[in-house]
């Protein structure tokens, strides 16, 4: 099978096939091109969809991150970025293996084909020119073999006429020759020109056009070769790949298998748990007896233990619900946070101190080794005073030991702080049952205590707060909720010393000079409740106002 003998008369179909070939050959090139575009573009997608749903640094949204559904969630993220990766290479390879390498093969190929088409041009253009030699031969021979008919006649006629003169017919015959010579030599050359066009012709047929037919067969089918590996390459520059991007599926399966939802329900009990006791069960309050006010000076269960007290911590109490009343922490409202972060809950607040102290422990590692640093080039210094001045260093040797101290002092008072959290967390399931008013008002001495611990009404609550703490904090939102309820009754009067300015929540406002009821003394925590008059009450240090008691509360 060959083109050559095969296809001999077919150099124009030929020359078209071949051109459609390298067509063929370009379009394969331009597919892949588009692959590799479009692995890259998937790639970035993807690379921007990881990158948009990374957690922010130093957000809340990044310490939400701590749960193991969502670490596995990052590792996913993570897994596609590396998946994006793999896209990335076979669209490099590709390109490198593939589109460069044919598009080199292309030109090379465009240079073969013309030279061997030029060549068969030449070939052909060769035969046509010896044909038309041939042609031309033959052509003469012709006229001239007519020409020598013509002069034969003519010559037979004069030789015939008796009219004619002998040197007319001697003429005619001499002119007879001659045509019959140029005939005769016309013959010689067309015979020559046919024989040698017969042997170019043979040549051409069975030796140049075969020979160039082949190496246009040969050259397509090199290209056809060509496009099978090019095709197998573009299978095997994916191929390369799976196995990574099969890793990256195993590590989003372990990611998935990673998840531990019984760990997760543990951390968001301690993001969220407050260390808090629920509230125990409320007691009856019976109307139907009489309700005696009675006034006290000494402790909350006596003050309160009659009257008005039945209400705070009766059916209606609000120390018995306040964990679940919106208004039940004061300090809410209060402005920042303070810095002990007595705020939070209890357990929530030993994590904030927590934290704190390992902070400030690491900043003074920090500055330790700083100090050490400083130390040891100082000591170089001193050993080679030509590398620089020791006593340069003195002052920031200073500055680093002042704030080791500084940090150090820090840490001992978030300590402490810690210390004291940790100290009373064992003991809240008991001021968990004071508070819901398990405990009676036989138990002044502790309420005392715990009020000593408390904060003051403008600063923050504690999880230490009391029984006793608890009313005051909700004595406003209890009067909003029960406005139908008596007005706790005076127990004595005070003087303003000085001007204050009640501008948190549950204080209130007095002028120097003024005179208001006092209507619950200092517990120990430094501030005194008073009323102006019906509407308006609440608390004011009581430093800045002087007490007087009435002598029945005094006594009672």
């Amino acid at each position: 099978m060959s083109w050559g003998t095969e296809l001999w008369d077919q150099f124009d179909n030929l020359e078209k096939h071949t051109q459609w070939g390298i067509d063929t050959l370009e379009k394969c090139i331009k597919f892949v091109k588009e692959r590799t575009e479009i692995e890259l573009s998937y790639a970035k997608q993807l690379r921007n969809l990881s990158k948009k749903y990374q957690p922010k640094k130093n957000s809340k949204e990044e310490e939400e991150y701590k749960y193991t559904s969502c670490k596995a969630f990052i590792s996913t993220l993570n897994e596609m970025n590396d998946y994006a990766g793999q896209h990335e290479v076979i669209s490099e390879n590709m390109a490198s293996q593939i589109i460069v390498d044919l598009a080199r093969y292309v030109q090379e190929l465009k240079q073969e084909r013309k030279s061997n088409f030029h060549d068969g041009r030449k070939a052909q253009q060769h035969i046509e020119t010896c044909w038309k030699q041939l042609e031309s031969s033959k052509r003469r021979f012709e006229r001239d073999c007519k020409e020598a008919d013509r002069a034969q006649q003519y010559f037979e006629k004069m030789d015939a006429d008796i009219n004619v003169t002998k040197a007319d017919v001697e003429k005619a015959r001499q002119q007879a020759q001659i045509r019959h010579q140029m005939a005769e030599d016309s013959k010689a050359d067309y015979s020559s020109i046919l024989q040698k066009f017969n042997h170019e012709q043979h040549e051409y047929y069975h030796t140049h056009i075969p020979n160039i037919f082949q190496k246009i067969q040969e050259m397509e089918e090199r290209r056809i070769v060509r496009i099978g590996e090019s095709m197998k390459t573009y299978a095997e520059v994916d191929r390369q790949v799976i196995p990574i991007i099969g890793k990256c599926l195993d590590g989003i399966v372990k990611a998935a298998e990673s998840i531990d939802q019984k760990n997760d329900s543990q951390l968001v009990i301690e993001a969220y748990k407050s260390g808090f006791e629920p509230p125990g069960d409320i007691e009856f309050e019976d109307y139907t007896q009489p309700m005696k006010r009675t006034v006290s000076d000494n402790s909350l269960s006596n003050s309160r233990g009659e009257g008005k007290p039945d209400l705070k911590f009766g059916g209606k109490s609000k120390g018995k619900l306040w964990p679940f009343i919106k208004k039940n922490k004061l300090s809410l409202k209060l402005g920042a946070t303070p810095e002990d972060f007595s705020n939070l809950p209890p357990e929530q607040r030993r994590k904030k101190l927590q934290q704190k102290v390992d902070e400030l422990s690491k900043e003074i590692q920090k500055e330790m080794d700083q100090r050490d640093a400083i130390t040891k080039m100082k000591d170089v210094y001193l050993k080679n005073p030509q590398m620089g001045d020791p006593a340069s260093l003195d002052h920031k040797l200073a500055e680093v030991s002042q704030n080791i101290e500084k940090l150090r002092l820090e840490t001992q008072k978030f300590e402490a702080w810690l210390a004291e959290v940790e100290g009373r967390l064992p003991a809240r399931s008991e001021q968990a049952r004071r508070q819901s008013g398990l405990y009676d008002s036989q138990n002044p001495p502790t309420v005392n205590n715990c009020a000593q611990d408390r904060e003051s009404p403008d600063g923050s609550y504690t999880e230490e707060q009391s029984q006793e703490s608890e009313v005051k904090v909700l004595a406003t939102d209890f009067d909003d909720e029960f406005d139908d309820e008596e007005p706790l009754p005076a127990i004595g009067t005070c003087k303003a010393l000085y001007t204050f300015e009640g501008q948190n929540e549950g204080t209130i406002s007095v002028v120097e000079g003024e005179t208001l009821y006092v209507i619950e003394e200092d517990k120990g925590d430094g501030w005194t409740r008073i009323r102006r008059n019906e509407d308006e009450e609440g608390y004011v240090p009581t430093s800045y106002v002087e007490v007087c008691l009435d002598k029945n509360a005094k006594d009672s």
